[in-house]
């Protein structure tokens, strides 16, 4: 496909994508786990952002501290001093997201954006810190999208919200349909099957091609799966199993930690 004119995707594809750090291999969200993709060899990191009631981003998937801290409670009803002694997995503590951002100054970082109360520090974090050309943010919301596009302008690489997506599916089956994906994004970020079916295929990376986005898939753990994407022409891969994703793509000659 055409190059990208969006710094964050001026790699060799595809994209090898560390999901929360790598989720089965280490403890999600942690610094040991990030630390150990990059060791691994990857430029690519996802992780998740959430805001603590005074404000400070942290990288943390859930709503709550409940599910994998020996804490509890909404994080954004709780302020930092509180946040900050939680500890992930009981040994772990949670990642300030500015720490991360600035932890390795060739590593990218692809951020789901979970709640809207985020967008305004998070904006105010990537203008102060630079990270602008590797970030890319995602979110299950298309609001949010186009509020960080607002924010942050042209040059910040987003992928496809939840009706862009749709409207690229549609597109792929009805040419009829081609004006209703608006293409401001640099990617799809997409799981293999929505709503039990099938969503990835020729048809699906064929219609983003076209309109120069690039497509990742997530959450791809299991081998067999991880070849069968690449063969169907995907850009990049997200993984829980960082080191079983690097043994496939070496094997394949296609591993690049650039």
């Amino acid at each position: 496909m055409p190059g990208s004119r969006f710094a964050y995707l001026d790699a060799p594809t595809p994209l090898a994508i560390a999901h929360r750090g790598g989720a089965i291999e280490h403890v999600e969200n942690t610094q040991p786990a990030f630390e150990a993709a990059v060791a691994l060899g990857y430029r690519y990191l996802e992780t998740d952002v959430r805001a603590t009631a005074d404000g400070v981003l942290v990288a943390f998937h859930d709503p709550t501290l409940d599910r994998v801290t020996d804490h509890t409670g909404r994080i954004d009803a709780l302020p930092w001093s509180e946040v900050s002694t939680a500890l992930i997995g009981g040994r772990d503590p949670i990642v300030p997201l500015e720490d991360l951002l600035t932890a390795w100054p060739d590593v990218r970082f692809n951020i789901d954006v979970k709640a809207a109360g985020v967008l305004a520090p998070l904006a105010r974090l990537i203008r102060r810190t630079g990270v602008l050309d590797r970030i890319c943010l995602a979110s299950f919301s298309d609001a949010r999208v186009a509020a960080a596009r607002r924010l942050l302008g042209p040059d910040l690489c987003t992928s496809l919200g939840p009706k862009g997506v749709a409207a690229l599916r549609l597109s792929s089956y009805s040419p009829r349909a081609a004006g209703l994906v608006r293409i401001q994004a640099g990617c799809a970020q997409v799981p293999l099957h929505l709503g039990g079916r099938p969503l990835v295929d020729e048809r699906f990376i064929a219609a983003a091609h076209e309109r120069s986005l690039q497509v990742h898939v997530w959450t791809v753990d299991d081998p067999a799966e991880v070849d069968r994407v690449l063969d169907l022409g995907v850009d990049g891969v997200m993984t829980d199993r960082p080191s079983m994703l690097r043994e496939v793509l070496t094997r394949r000659g296609a591993w690049s930690a650039t």
